[in-house]
């Protein structure tokens, strides 16, 4: 299945999907979205990402376009699983965690034919164009998501919650259970558009009961 129409989700459907291996850039670190440290893995990230379109498209003539921002969200802290494992049920919100202690893996995928060398060459090339700390934290990784089942929230990103508990309340009754990490592929940009108006794609793998 190509990427493209891994991103064609239907608005109110839950929809179970076989995620192939492709390439990324991603960048690990902790603490809550639009803190430092996950600010800087954007900027790296995307300076990144626009560095090898326009080498690529120099090199050939042509390029594919630069992916949405994605990221992989979890906790490592018992208490905070509790929350998070409430949060899937429906029962709190998102709020009721420590945002400071989640843990994330932001990326955006390279479409072929940007691989390593490519992206390589473009990160030397920002690295000495821009003081972007994130840069010492970037890599490129293949990554295979595998069976997961996925919607579409429109609107702010802290209303999530009740799209949450939707997938999984619909990842149970196809008879799968959640395994993996939560994952959210960002369509719209905060920054241009309204709260309301946003799109996210919620992510999450999934295996047989």
């Amino acid at each position: 299945m190509g990427y493209e129409s891994l991103l064609k989700v239907r608005k109110g459907a839950v929809d179970i999907v076989d995620v192939p291996e492709f390439g990324f850039v991603a960048v690990t670190g902790t603490g809550e979205p639009g803190g430092a440290e996950f600010t800087e893995a954007v900027q790296a990230l995307y300076s990144v990402s626009y560095g090898a379109h326009f080498r690529l498209k120099k090199l050939t003539g042509e390029a594919p376009r630069v992916m949405p921002l994605e990221g992989l969200w979890w906790v490592d802290d018992p208490a905070q699983q509790d929350i998070v494992a409430a949060v899937a049920r429906g029962e709190v919100t998102m709020a009721d965690s420590d945002r400071g202690s989640w843990r994330w893996q932001a990326l955006i995928m390279q479409p072929d034919p940007v691989d390593a060398e490519l992206i390589a060459a473009a990160t030397a090339e920002a690295a000495s164009k821009k003081d972007l700390p994130g840069l010492a934290r970037l890599g490129y990784i293949r990554w295979a998501e595998g069976r997961c089942a996925q919607l579409l929230h429109i609107g702010p990103y802290a209303a999530e919650a009740p799209s949450i508990a939707a997938l999984h309340e619909a990842i149970a009754e196809a008879g799968y259970r959640p395994h993996g990490r939560h994952h959210e592929i960002y369509l719209g940009d905060p920054r241009r558009s309204a709260p309301e108006k946003l799109r996210t794609i919620i992510r999450h793998p999934v295996e047989p009961l």
